[in-house]
């Protein structure tokens, strides 16, 4: 059989791959601590829950509106132009199956062969996947160690702009570093994009899941509202990981063309999951709240700990539910110099199973520093305790 030969383009979500390598040991009999895997170990809000069932029992089970229906719409609408201060309709609204489909549908509408793309790296590794599936050339930019918080590495983004260039990926709040723009380098950005005449990914998937402080979009500088398309995902906020809704929300003539490949792909998205979030975003909150203060707790908990351990410095972000500790001393320490031997010794070791940076993009040259990922939204504040404490001895050793 012959593969077509774009499929050598697309790459995968590399978490995954830890994670059933931990599934593998914890069935052999190991104790295993879950900070591979950005899911969520709560409930989806009763709220929603309740949602989704009475629009089952109403027989809501046929296709829906390729865009979504229209109550959903202009929830999201009227939810996500209140909180960035932009007046959106309906028509600035086409629902998925999820918040990823927002990704590939993006560069399908406005990337055409060998345009260049700005993504961050590290990064989500979808981004550069579905440049390349789509015919792209994706560019990376980084970011660096601030006082506070990771930092875009403006001079390395800037570096990367060529006449080529029409995309940009902006993740902000970030997955795996947690960083998180200032107005100033919204500003920044903006006037990038204005000069270089660009349109922008803004995936906001965090948007929400911040502990202190108020979230602001890159959408809301004056005149990026017309450039961007934001990526919404109700998977984190609402626990709904598996039901897969999200949204793109932006430009009319961009939702209209995406609302278009919605029918070409999916047909729709899954019509009584709609409604379930449709219940969620004007129902009571306090569940969702009950989440984010016990994301909090975790994010503290983690934080602390690793900052305890000699050999490992790590920020605590006021947002998303990563850490992404620096382990350079502690892999020089243990005198391991590959990542994954770092990372396969530990889990072999300790039971403690994390991402590291290579499933979040190739190192770019002078990158020297050496970092980890903890995601510690599927593990409970006890067994955070315990597996650090494993973990600490480990790295002390």
């Amino acid at each position: 059989m012959r593969i077509a030969d774009r499929i050598a383009h697309l790459g995968t979500e590399t978490a995954f791959a830890v994670s059933g390598e931990a599934a593998v040991f914890a069935q052999a009999g190991n104790e295993v601590f879950p900070f591979h895997l950005g899911d969520l170990n709560m409930p989806t809000p009763s709220t929603v829950v309740d949602g989704a069932l009475a629009a089952l029992a109403r027989g809501k089970t046929g296709y829906a509106p390729n865009a979504g229906i229209p109550e959903l719409r202009e929830a999201l609408a009227a939810d996500v132009g209140a909180a960035r201060g932009i007046d959106y309709t309906m028509a600035n609204v086409a629902v998925q199956p999820g918040g990823k489909p927002t990704i590939g549908k993006f560069f399908l509408t406005l990337l055409n062969p060998g345009d260049e793309v700005l993504y961050p790296n590290p990064g989500y590794p979808i981004y550069q996947s579905q440049i390349e599936f789509n015919g792209g050339v994706a560019v990376p930019y980084g970011y660096i160690e601030g006082e506070d918080n990771f930092e875009i590495d403006f001079d390395s983004l800037e570096r990367g702009i060529t006449d080529k260039t029409r995309l940009l990926v902006l993740n902000d709040l970030q997955n795996p570093t947690g960083a998180e723009c200032s107005v100033a380098d919204h500003e920044r950005l903006a006037e990038i994009v204005r000069k270089h005449d660009l349109y922008v990914l803004v995936d906001e998937a965090y948007f929400e899941m911040r502990y202190s402080g108020k979230s602001a979009s890159f959408a809301s500088q004056p005149g990026m509202a017309e450039r961007s398309v934001i990526l919404y995902t109700f998977s984190k906020k609402y626990a709904m990981t598996g039901w897969r809704l999200g949204a793109s929300i932006g430009p009319k003539e961009v939702i209209d063309v995406i609302a278009k490949i919605n029918t070409n792909d999916e047909s729709c998205t899954n019509h009584y999951v709609q409604y379930g979030g449709l219940a969620g975003l004007m129902g009571d909150q306090s569940e969702p709240r009950a989440i984010l203060e016990e994301l909090e707790r975790r994010r503290d908990v983690t934080a602390a700990g690793l900052n305890s351990i000699e050999g490992i410095e790590c920020f605590t972000p006021n947002a998303t539910f990563y850490l992404y500790p620096n382990v350079t001393q502690v892999m020089q320490n243990k005198g391991i110099d590959d990542y994954e031997d770092f990372r396969r010794a530990a889990l072999v070791a300790t039971g403690v199973s994390f991402t590291n940076r290579l499933h979040f993009g190739t190192p770019q040259p002078g990158e020297d520093e050496r970092y980890i990922r903890f995601a510690y939204s599927g593990i409970d504040v006890d067994r955070i305790t315990e597996g650090i404490s494993l973990f600490k001895d480990w790295c002390e050793t």
